[in-house]
């Protein structure tokens, strides 16, 4: 059998696993979480080109060292960072994506031990990221048109107020500023 086959046992069951785990991260963990279903596409073709590519360098011994792959890893990662403004969470996605691909294309081991690397990252991302260790406190910053509930002796009313607005579980809430003239404040609410 030629050493520099493709399509052997090792690189099916790696397709296979890797597909799995992005589909565990990005839809199960990652879209649950933050209901962006837009980065799915992104995230999953991203780490299939970057797995494909590290895989057929890695098959063809282009890859001298892991410094080569890490710094193809960071190439990917500036390629996309730089097209549109993310979130740090999403730029933390990208990142593990990325670094997934590029695991599961070169890593020396056993089945087993593929698997156990790859179970150990879905489980740390679901207990950080899931809701589990902490619940996700989402953001939004919003106009306020009523400044007579913007007053700090007032901030049991404005809570009420805006969850009876915005239809969300308010915890806290900032007013950022206040626009006399225009008799409208902006508010960061923090929610769940």
């Amino acid at each position: 059998m030629d050493s520099h086959a493709l399509f052997t046992e090792l690189f099916i069951y790696r397709v296979i696993l890797n597909s799995i785990v992005m589909i565990l991260l990005i839809r199960v963990i990652y879209v649950r979480t933050y209901h962006k279903r837009e980065l799915f596409f992104m995230f999953f073709l991203l780490n299939f080109i970057v797995f494909l590519l590290s895989y057929l360098l890695e098959n063809s011994k282009a890859f001298g060292s892991f410094g080569a792959a890490f710094g193809l890893l960071a190439a990917f990662s500036l390629l996309r960072l730089r097209t549109e403004a993310m979130t740090s969470k999403d730029m933390t996605y990208v990142f593990i994506i990325i670094a997934v691909g590029l695991l599961n294309a070169i890593m020396k081991g056993t089945y087993y031990e593929i698997l156990g690397v790859n179970a150990i990252i879905v489980i740390v991302v679901f207990l950080v990221d899931g809701n589990i260790i902490m619940k996700n406190q989402k953001t939004q910053v919003i106009e306020y048109d009523k400044l007579e509930h913007v007053a700090p002796m007032n901030y049991n009313e404005l809570q009420a107020a805006l969850r009876l607005r915005t239809g969300l579980d308010i915890r806290e809430l900032t007013v950022e500023s206040v626009d006399f003239p225009k008799n409208r404040a902006i508010i960061k609410i923090y929610y769940y």
